[in-house]
């Protein structure tokens, strides 16, 4: 299982983030200070880095710069709510593998988060399966023994998280956070929204509901 470590200081993203990942098969460790970054990072039991520029101990570029002068090698992926080029820049220019600016949809994040692990581990499984069912990743499209299915951005990322979790009751909640994000509003009902408007596309038979838990593949 890959580990990944999370610095952030803000208890509520750190949170979000390490329950997503986690539910997407990555082991987490959260910290929230520049020290127990570095000092995380040198033991080489990571294998990739969520950092936040914030820190309360310390700016987020002087740990990458610390991690690089000693010898760190794991990718990092800024996430940090500095939206400005020049920041931009220089966190790449110092050592950052990518750069993600707050606020910030999970499925991007794990996207980015994927994206870096097979440049460092090699291919993923690029077409998740599910009896006749097929979502390709990387065309993005869904096919049933009826055809080719083109599907929204959202739909696309609510039929993956399904896929990825084929014998797991998914509540509305974690739908929510996987799908729209930290911040989107927990009354809203566009998850059954989206939930029928996949069924139309892919089969009524195919997402289960189960009474007051959520939805689930079909087995």
């Amino acid at each position: 299982m890959s580990r990944i470590l999370v610095v952030e200081d803000e208890e509520r993203i750190a949170s979000f983030v390490r329950k997503g990942l986690g539910a997407n098969g990555f082991a987490v460790t959260v910290v929230t200070t520049g020290r127990d970054a570095v000092e995380c990072a040198l033991t080489g039991d990571f294998d990739l880095m969520v950092l936040d520029l914030g820190l309360p101990d310390e700016d987020g570029f002087g740990v990458l710069r610390r991690m690089r002068r000693l010898g760190a090698t794991l990718p990092v992926i800024i996430l940090t709510a500095r939206d400005g080029v020049r920041d931009t820049v220089t966190g790449l220019e110092i050592g950052a593998d990518d750069y993600m600016t707050k606020p910030f949809r999970f499925e991007e994040l794990l996207a980015r988060v994927r994206l870096r692990m097979r440049s460092e581990r090699g291919a993923e499984l690029t077409v998740l399966r599910a009896g006749e069912l097929a979502l390709d990743l990387r065309t993005r499209r869904a096919t049933t023994g009826e055809g080719t299915i083109d599907l929204t951005a959202r739909e696309f990322a609510l039929l993956e998280l399904l896929l990825r979790h084929p014998a797991q009751v998914l509540s509305r909640a974690q739908i929510l956070s996987h799908v729209w994000g930290y911040d989107h509003d927990p009354g809203s009902n566009v998850v059954d929204v989206y939930i029928r408007a996949l069924r139309r596309k892919i089969g009524d038979r195919r997402i289960e509901t189960v009474r007051g838990m959520g939805y689930r593949l079909a087995g």
